[in-house]
């Protein structure tokens, strides 16, 4: 069957095609009658705009390319729905595509992106750790980029970020106010989220006198994490560790510490109070609530799309920074620790 062309829709409507093209874009001003004419013939005709031909014509791309560790963990869904909800008041479209939790992965997204044309580059928490800062560079002469969560800060890029030192000492200070000294800190392997909020960690242990305690479950974004996170902390457990408080990097490891806890009898939080970070769906679902640190997820999302769409109209010349901050979301698993 064929489909409905431009052409088609301006026979319908008695009008050019430029016409058609500045009613479907937006971008020049029609007299409403007119734009009801092609508006009409639009529906009539079920036209769906070919965007790949429009880029053809005016010889610029209009797709957005998004880069998420994990499509497992809620926190980049969240973030992603944020990017969505900005961009569909413009005229952009979005290709996402998923490193893995792998640098190496990661880069690869970032090539296949700019092979694909892309107008501009969102990347969700980047491993700036583990990838070599003059790739970024490259590419961010080329495209416009914008990083959220980052922690490397580069002039070409722009930022967006939580203000994830101030939310690990938010998570810190609720804990050894509530009297917990023994407190184990849970993170992944590889990101510039989990060293940001390791160095708060140990710099606020050593500071209290207090000797740190870390656990690296692995991976921290896929669906095992869970799981890992669960046989990790009952192994620590078992050891003879003693821990009164865990502070988890993500919901995702303190669901896994929660869980671990059920499994040996432990009660959360009478027995071990359990902290996480990011305040996603999943940390109001389980039971006891989870007590975790909100990160603005949608608000991320947002602001970094309006960051990437004035990059992308100034032609690249220009390079912001918004930090938002976190709020402590005080529920049901933590509590004083028991004497």
């Amino acid at each position: 069957m064929k489909s409905t062309t431009i052409i088609d829709v301006a026979k319908q409507a008695g009008v050019s095609v430029a016409t058609v093209s500045r009613v479907v874009n937006g971008n020049y001003p029609v007299k409403e009658e007119t734009k009801k004419k092609v508006m009409d013939a639009v529906k009539e005709l079920n036209y769906v705009q070919n965007i790949q031909a429009r880029e053809l014509n005016t010889r610029q791309s209009t797709t957005i390319g998004v880069v998420v560790p994990s499509l497992f963990n809620m926190f980049f869904a969240e973030v992603f729905d944020g990017i969505e909800e900005y961009v569909k008041h413009y005229n952009y479209s979005m290709l996402i595509t998923c490193a893995k939790d792998s640098a190496i992965k990661e880069k690869q997204c970032m090539q296949e992106l700019l092979s694909r044309n892309v107008c501009g580059i969102i990347n969700i928490s980047p491993n700036t750790y583990a990838v070599e800062i003059s790739f970024y560079d490259q590419i961010a002469k080329r495209v416009p980029m914008v990083f959220i969560n980052s922690y490397i800060k580069r002039p070409e890029i722009s930022y967006v970020s939580n203000n994830e030192a101030a939310g690990a000492e938010m998570a810190m200070e609720h804990l050894l106010k509530l009297g917990h000294r023994q407190i184990l800190f849970i993170r992944g392997v590889s990101s510039d989220s989990y060293e940001i909020k390791e160095e708060i960690y140990r710099k606020m242990m050593t500071g209290h006198g207090l000797k740190p305690i870390v656990l690296n479950i692995g991976e921290g974004n896929i669906e095992k994490t869970v799981d890992n996170t669960l046989s990790k902390v009952m192994m620590a457990i078992k050891s003879g560790v003693k821990i009164t408080a865990i502070f988890a990097c993500n919901d995702l490891m303190a669901v896994g510490a929660i869980n671990g806890c059920h499994r040996l009898g432990l009660k959360v939080p009478a027995d071990i109070s359990v902290i996480g970070f990011d305040n996603i769906a999943l940390s109001r679902f389980i039971e006891p609530k989870l007590t975790t640190i909100d990160q603005n997820m949608a608000l991320l999302g947002q602001s970094a799309t309006a960051l990437l769409i004035e990059k992308i109209e100034s032609h690249n010349t220009t390079s912001d920074e918004i930090i938002l901050e976190n709020t402590l979301i005080e529920r049901n698993t933590t509590a004083s620790v028991k004497h």
